[in-house]
This record gives structure tokens, C-alpha cells and sequence, in this order.
């Protein structure tokens, strides 16, 4: 009996240390989980080719050994070109509608396959529903609520293009910016059927 019990004590007790533990692992300040955001991207950008700026003829290289461009000055979004689609370009106001999977880059490990989110395997009605922006119109819900990173490539690329976009939680979902969790997303961007 006497056994048992100290088994038991001892048992309680891990359990108690490693909840400790997990518990301090989650009272993260904003400030260290930047700094894991910074690394996590980093760590993936360290097994790619990275240009810091936008060709100044905005002639991409294409496919999945391109480099990944810096977007923006502040380096919260990151696009590596597949496919640079048609030539027409979006304007300001057109509804875009894309396809997407999302894989969480604190997850990123050379050689790991990483598990993804997103509505680019299922085309059903059902799935995610129409999942669009209207670009150029950060006021828009459908717009906002994706956040600007979401939107850069199209500055560039025309309707069918498909890009590697890396995104940091200051340029991404709205709903998940205080999460601080940088995400590596596979876009298409299609025009809408008239």
C-alpha cells in the first residue's frame, strides 16, 4: 500500500512539474513570440534562395527552384513564383478569388513534410465557400479580414498565378495576428467567372 502511494505522489508530482513547465512555455510576451516568428522564417528562408527586392523589370524567375522575393521593407511577406498566369492584371476593385493551403512554419523542419490547411484539395461548394478579396480595398471584410499580405502578389502576376507566399502574422489574418504564427501558403488567384 505504502508503495503504491509513493508511486502515485510520484506520478502527481511529474505531473505537476511538467504542467509548470507547459504552463511557463505559454506565457510567452509578445515580444519572444516575434522573436520565434523571426527564427521559424528564418530557418525556412535558410534552406531557400532569398532576392531582398523585386526584379526591376518585374521578370520573376519561375518554378519551385525560383528564389523567394521580399515583398515589403518590413520582410513580413515573402513570395517564391510558380506559375506567373495570364497576362491580364488585376485592377483596382476586382474580386479575386483564391485557393490556398497553409502550413504553420513553426512546424518547419528540413526534410519533414509539413501538414496543411486550406480549401485547394476540396473544390466542393461545401468546403471553405468562396474564399475571394476585393483588391486594392483593405475595407472591404473579405479583404480585411485576410489581411494585405494576402493580396502583394497580384501587383505583379496575372489572374492564374500560382505562388509560395511565406507571411507573417502582421500581414496576415486579422483573426490570428495576436497568435504571432508565420504561415507558408500555396496560392492560385483566379478571376471570377462573369
Amino acid at each position: 500500500m505504502k508503495l503504491f502511494k509513493r508511486l502515485f505522489l510520484m506520478i502527481m508530482t511529474g505531473a505537476a512539474l511538467t504542467m509548470a513547465v507547459s504552463s511557463c512555455n505559454d506565457d510567452r510576451s509578445y515580444a519572444d513570440l516575434l522573436k520565434l516568428e523571426d527564427q521559424s522564417v528564418n530557418h525556412f528562408l535558410s534552406n531557400q534562395r532569398l532576392e531582398l527586392s523585386i526584379p526591376a523589370d518585374s521578370v520573376f524567375e519561375v518554378g519551385p527552384q525560383a528564389p523567394y522575393y521580399q515583398l515589403d521593407e518590413d520582410g513580413t511577406v515573402f513570395m517564391q513564383v510558380l506559375s506567373t498566369g495570364t497576362t491580364e492584371k488585376a485592377e483596382t476593385g476586382d474580386r479575386i478569388y483564391f485557393r490556398f493551403m497553409r502550413y504553420n512554419l513553426n512546424y518547419y523542419e528540413e526534410g519533414e513534410s509539413m501538414t496543411g490547411s486550406g480549401n485547394a484539395d476540396n473544390v466542393s461548394p461545401d468546403a471553405v465557400g468562396p474564399t475571394f478579396f476585393v483588391y486594392g480595398n483593405m475595407t472591404n471584410t473579405n479583404s480585411y479580414q485576410w489581411g494585405p499580405g494576402i493580396q502583394m502578389p497580384m501587383r505583379f502576376l496575372g489572374y492564374d498565378a500560382k505562388v509560395n507566399l511565406i507571411i507573417k502574422s502582421r500581414s496576415g489574418l486579422i483573426s490570428e495576428e495576436s497568435s504571432v504564427v508565420p504561415y507558408l501558403y500555396t496560392i492560385t488567384y483566379y478571376k471570377p467567372l462573369t
